[in-house]
């Protein structure tokens, strides 16, 4: 059975940022991994920064940005995507594809071995995917295989991958999503999540490279593995180093210098436009797909279920107030210069089926915000103001630039006379917990892609058991959810994923902020690094070379 795309088209340019890559020119002298190596040596070292934080190496417990660049790197998945595609194809697998409407049918290279020597075969497929199901594990990706209702392995080289419902047509893209690595169950516990230690003890590697050093948040030496016979080929370079950040500015700085020779998200606005009037370097920019969006904790938000005054149309109320009243245009233009775009659905543009409610049903109706109509929203449902919100924002994550962002969000709003906003900020790795215990009423996130279907704005987002972990149900979006996975016809897919769009504008789960795309400024001394900048959102190490 064939599957049909339906992926990225035509993004903006310049629609903003959610993956950086900055290459800097390295010269014959000065300090650093990056001045010290040979320029232009083929499979030479090279060195990444990155102000990203890592959660967890094993896949059943992150589902974050940072974690899973690390996990394709070091794992092998079953389908991966060849550099400059979305599309699934073979990676530890031989063939794949659907033998019925429920079934998909897998059969792997015979002779695979992880770096510890141990035999990598069906099993380990079957046990990487039971582990994700049973751990589930409130900041896994476990969502994602909600459609998943059993994997056997009837030989060493055959898995059968059961569905609930048929003709899934994103189940192939799940086998490449932060789902999809493959562990070894030699090293891996079946009913919990395997920390770093192990994992890197352990040396279950079967990706592009294997880790070498391991300092959590401080510096990964990744080491080029000569036993992966997967889709991507050898990696380019025989050794990468990931160096972690806490400040964008001293990651700006060791590029410049050329003490590293990439520097991977994030940077500020600011930064790039100063970096763009470099004449060592140069700026190309790829399609993308991240968002930034406000999440309502239904229970603990104002009026929530769990609150002293629980009022679930009082609660609607808040949310349309402040869907009203913030202004998008304005947080894209003065906080982030253009580099992000607004963004008026749940959907971003450039994906099939992406329509724009917000701005039709909120503010004035061409985007702008309308202070009248948030007022008349809170007094229609007997709201008295200001309401008081507890917001709370991430400042490493997404960028430094996130606290000039909030800022900007709790202006707007306490500027309407309708709000008392108390902002607070936590670190990622505490926040990403935090943030699934009930601990923020309203809270920020952002996302990037698992893989190029607008499926994949909407199932995490908005099914009954959704990543989010904030209280929402809403059976008949679910029923609309199911029917878009399992429908073939592409014109009535698109209906269905445009009507999930209008319902969660009503529901207003979620607030949707902003739309970025990738981009990568670079020169001569490192290539590959536009290689990276493609539709499967993968930032690759493997495509790197100087």
């Amino acid at each position: 059975m064939s599957k049909n795309m339906f992926g990225l088209r035509s993004v903006i340019a310049v629609a903003g940022v959610s993956m950086l890559a900055l290459t800097a020119c390295t010269g014959p002298a000065g300090g650093g991994g990056g001045t010290n190596n040979t320029a232009g040596a083929s499979g030479g070292p090279i060195v990444v920064g990155t102000t990203d934080k890592v959660t967890f190496l094993d896949p059943a417990g992150s589902y974050d940005n940072g974690s899973f660049m690390v996990m394709n790197q070091i794992f092998p998945f079953v389908l991966n995507s060849a550099t400059g595609s979305a599309d699934p194809k073979p990676d530890l697998a031989e063939s794949a594809s659907f033998t019925s409407p429920t079934e998909y049918t897998v059969k792997l290279k015979p002779g695979l071995k992880w770096a510890n020597g141990t035999p990598l075969d069906s099993k380990d497929v079957k046990f990487s995917f039971d582990r994700q199901l049973k751990i589930k594990a409130a900041n896994g990706p476990a969502t994602l295989l909600g459609n998943l209702a059993s994997v056997s392995a009837p030989d060493a080289t055959t898995v059968v991958f059961k569905l609930k419902l048929g003709n899934d047509q994103t189940f192939p893209q799940i086998l490449t999503s932060p789902a999809g690595p493959i562990v070894d169950d030699t090293v891996f516990s079946p009913t919990k999540v395997t920390d770093d230690e192990a994992i890197i003890a352990g040396k279950s590697f079967a990706g592009q490279f294997s880790i070498d050093t391991y300092k959590k948040n401080e510096l990964i030496a990744f080491k080029k593995n000569p036993d992966y016979k997967g889709l991507l080929g050898p990696a380019k370079s025989d050794s990468v180093t990931m160096k972690y950040y806490a400040d964008s500015n001293n990651m700006k700085l060791d590029v410049q210098k050329g003490d590293i020779d990439v520097a991977w998200r994030s940077l500020t606005a600011t930064d790039i436009d100063s970096l763009k009037t470099d004449n060592k370097v140069k700026v190309d920019v790829g399609p993308g797909g991240e968002i930034r969006y406000i999440v309502f904790n239904f229970d603990t938000m104002p009026f929530g279920a769990k609150t002293a005054t629980p009022d679930a149309a009082k609660a609607l109320a808040v949310r349309q107030a402040m869907a009203n009243t913030i202004d998008r245009k304005a947080i894209a233009d003065q906080v982030y210069k253009g580099t992000y775009l607004p963004l008026y659905s749940y959907v971003p543009a450039g994906f099939t089926g992406a329509v724009e409610p917000l701005k039709a049903n909120y503010g004035d109706g061409n985007g702008a915000p309308d202070v009248d109509k948030a007022k008349k929203a809170l007094s229609d449902a007997g709201v008295t103001t200001p309401v008081t919100l507890n917001l709370q924002y991430n400042p490493d994550h997404y960028g430094k630039s996130s606290g000039d962002e909030y800022a900007a969000i709790k202006a707007q709003l306490e500027k309407s006379g309708l709000f008392k906003v108390n902002l607070q900020s936590t670190e990622w790795v505490s926040y990403s917990d935090q943030r699934t215990k009930d601990a923020y009423p309203l809270y920020q996130l952002g996302w990037f892609p698992d893989y190029s279907d607008a499926d994949n704005y909407l199932t995490p987002f908005f099914s009954k058991d959704n990543f989010l972990k904030n209280h929402y149900d809403n059976p008949d979006v679910q029923k609309m959810i199911s029917e878009q996975l399992t429908t073939t016809d592409k014109t009535a897919r698109t209906k269905l994923i445009e009507d999930i769009q209008n319902a969660e504008a009503k529901d207003l789960s979620t607030l949707p902020l902003l739309q970025g795309a990738q981009v990568a400024v670079s020169n001569v001394a490192v290539s590959g690094v536009k290689d990276t900048l493609d539709a499967s959102f993968k930032f690759r190490l493997g495509v790197l070379s100087k």
